[in-house]
């Protein structure tokens, strides 16, 4: 069985000798931070990885930051591009986010849409029935006309899409990508709502019109089907959405599901795997797919060693099979992996590492195992805790972002504000 998938919105340890199975091998590459944040009108805290368009523009988000008379003293986010200059890159701030109807923090990560604008979502702002910090938004960037801006780091105009209420249309939305079908619908999940019996979340649908956007409910989480899904779903060829809940499913600890449209009925959930803890838990990492359909993701803890693991589901004439293909020792991914043209699999732990800062890993598979390479170990002065993804170019460099570390003065001098990196193999 055969299932293209597609995504519309993107143009892609220091082990401790726990095992043998733990392998890690030594490979050469150039790790360098291209862009330390300050907590200042740059930004804070990015927790989402970057968007890299043909040009070799990086954009990305920053949690806190920009305008600091915006809950103070933490600041309301920003959207930034780093532009290649040379060998270097230059930083811009493209929107600061001002809070209220506005939108404010946000934690997922840009991507183009269609019409070559920039969408994503802040986790609070808005409005809605979430008190002051409001349940948060669905955003669009676009670029001022040249007229208007001629600085490289000119901002954008925002256009907020939708404003969720906090109700059963969902409200805080974290980490999710958001995902574009061909006819521009948007597609994205919420972790959280307030109607029914719990709190599980739902994944939602915007149709453009002419006034806006219409928003539809694909499915709300009972939590015995799933419950609170923190990343994004993709597509295959026929319209159907995957993804992972956090928690929730049979045993509580997270699941695998699907969404199929059939006609004249709707959305239907079909859950493809209940994890048990043993093979992962605490799902907040999406799901990639090969060219052969197959699905693979990540789990934070759990697993042989409670570290977290990287699974694999394949599609079959009787159902999808799980597999678990690496164990970690420490913990685990918490943001969606990226694969090469080989099928290597790349993702960031958010500890452990030489250094308990953090590690950017490879993950080769050779005669039916995996093996792990550290790429890079932080060391706090190069950044701490790389929550987002991993984001590959054309020619193989690898770029993405830790949450911390970097600069530790001023308002950075606790955990330190974030950088962006990048490996070059």
């Amino acid at each position: 069985m055969k299932r293209l998938f597609t995504v519309f919105t993107h143009c892609a340890l220091s082990l401790f000798c726990l095992s043998a199975a733990l392998t890690q091998v030594a490979q050469a590459q150039t790790f360098r931070v291209l862009y330390t944040f300050s907590n200042g009108p740059d930004g804070a805290t990015p927790f989402s990885g970057v968007t890299i368009d043909r040009a070799g523009n990086l954009y990305g988000t920053a949690e806190q930051g920009g305008k600091l008379a915006c809950d103070p003293p933490f600041g309301c986010g920003t959207a930034y591009r780093l532009k290649p200059s040379g060998s270097n890159f230059t930083f811009g701030v493209l929107y600061s986010f001002a809070g209220g109807a506005d939108g404010s923090r946000p934690e997922s990560r840009v991507i183009f849409g269609p019409d070559g604008a920039l969408y994503g979502t802040t986790n609070e702002g808005g409005g809605g029935q979430c008190g002051p910090v409001g349940c948060g938004t669905v955003y669009k960037l676009v670029p001022r006309g040249a007229a208007f801006c001629r600085s490289t780091s000119c901002p954008w105009a925002e256009t907020v899409l939708y404003a969720f209420n906090g109700d059963s249309d969902g409200y805080w939305p974290l980490f999710a990508d958001l995902l574009f079908d061909q006819a521009r619908n948007i597609y994205g999940t919420t972790p959280y709502t307030t109607s029914g019996l719990g709190i599980y979340g739902v994944v939602y649908e915007l149709t453009p019109t002419d006034h806006g956007y219409t928003q539809t409910i694909l499915h709300s989480f009972s939590g015995g089907d799933g419950s609170q899904p923190n990343s994004g779903v993709i597509s295959d060829d026929a319209g159907n959405l995957y993804g992972t809940t956090e928690a929730g499913g049979l045993y509580g600890y997270g699941t695998v599901y699907e969404l199929t449209n059939v006609p004249g009925t709707g959305w239907t959930e079909t859950v493809l795997h209940n994890f048990n803890a043993y093979d992962g838990s605490n799902i907040t990492a999406g799901l990639i797919s090969d060219q052969s359909g197959n699905l693979y993701g990540a789990a934070s803890i759990g697993g042989n060693y409670g570290g977290g693991t990287v699974f694999e589901l394949t599609p079959g004439a009787g159902g999808w099979t799980f597999n678990v293909l690496y164990n970690f020792p420490q913990c685990g991914p918490q943001s969606s992996l990226t694969m090469d043209a080989a099928g290597n699999l790349y993702g960031a732990i958010l500890c452990g590492g030489a250094n308990n800062a953090g590690a950017v890993f490879k993950l080769a598979s050779s005669n039916g195992s995996w093996t792990y390479t550290s790429l890079h170990d932080f060391n706090y002065t190069d950044g701490d805790n790389p929550w987002g993804s991993v984001t590959m170019d054309s020619s193989g460099n690898l770029y993405g972002t830790t949450i911390y570390g970097g600069n530790y003065s001023g308002l950075c001098q606790h955990d330190g504000c974030g950088v962006v990196w990048k490996i070059t193999p």
